[in-house]
């Protein structure tokens, strides 16, 4: 399963053990990191980050649905810049990109008090007793998430109410006389102009999913090239299921916007 997973621990110290034991758990094939980054919260609730050197596949955590976790761990004050890596401040919009909802947030910054330390990643992994483990015999509070489609059941109810209040515009402007036509042509183009943006907008996040699936199934063939035995089979249940759920979040991208479809 692909999971979002935040550890929490008390210092600077712990968090990098905690990191390095990540790793190994990778390397031995018990999970999967896709990619990860240590951050400290701050005594103003800014999030300062350091970007994990690993060779993960996906590089840079900036713009992508790991960033979008920091940023909202870093609440409305937005994030601070870090040493290696600037975050973008925490919106609603992060918050769907990530993958999650708000009650896991709420229950990561309950316990990442400011001058805590926590690592951060986006992982595969089939049991959570391996990282569970590790990361508690370090000290570590471990919160965990499987990724699922918030943003694009959020598309679906807004896309629906708009076509919803278009239609019923439609309706009365067929209906009106003509004094009042003008006025109710224009509600009904502001909210295709309306609908026309989150089109976009959710295609754009559909293209940087999209990679981020890619860089992850590219990794993982590398490593599962590599491996045998019980480690082979785990990377390469990993990247069916990652090649699934992309190829899902497409298909649920064109039945929502179909070009075609009037309004």
């Amino acid at each position: 399963m692909e999971r979002m997973l935040v550890v929490v621990f008390d210092n600077e110290t712990k968090a990098y053990e905690g990191s390095s034991a990540l790793t190994q758990l990778d390397s031995e094939g018990s999970i999967s990191i896709h990619a990860k980054a240590v951050i400290k919260k701050n005594a103003n609730g800014t999030i300062t980050g350091m970007q994990e050197g690993d060779d993960f596949p996906i590089r840079t955590v900036a713009g992508t649905s790991l960033g979008a976790l920091i940023g909202v761990l870093g609440g409305p004050a937005g994030v601070g810049i870090g040493a290696a890596i600037g975050f973008m401040g925490g919106t609603v919009g992060d918050l769907h990109r990530a993958g999650v909802n708000a009650e896991f947030v709420d229950d990561v910054s309950a316990k990442l008090a400011p001058g805590k330390w926590a690592v951060v990643s986006d992982i595969s992994e089939e049991w959570v007793t391996p990282v569970d483990t590790r990361m508690e015999s370090l000290g570590g509070t471990v919160f965990r998430m499987t990724r699922h489609g918030v943003q694009h059941e959020q598309d679906a109810r807004d896309v629906a109410a708009m076509k919803a209040d278009i239609s019923e515009l439609k309706a009365e402007h067929a209906k009106s006389r003509a004094e009042h036509k003008a006025k109710l042509q224009a509600k009904i183009d502001k909210l295709r102009g309306k609908l026309k943006a989150k089109r976009e907008q959710a295609k754009k996040r559909s293209e940087q999913e999209e990679e981020e699936a890619k860089a992850k199934v590219q990794a993982l063939e590398k490593k599962a090239a590599k491996s045998k035995g019980e480690t082979k089979a785990k990377i390469e249940a990993r990247i069916a299921e990652i090649k699934k759920k992309s190829k899902e979040s497409k298909e649920r991208f064109k039945q929502l916007f179909k070009e075609d479809e009037p309004v």
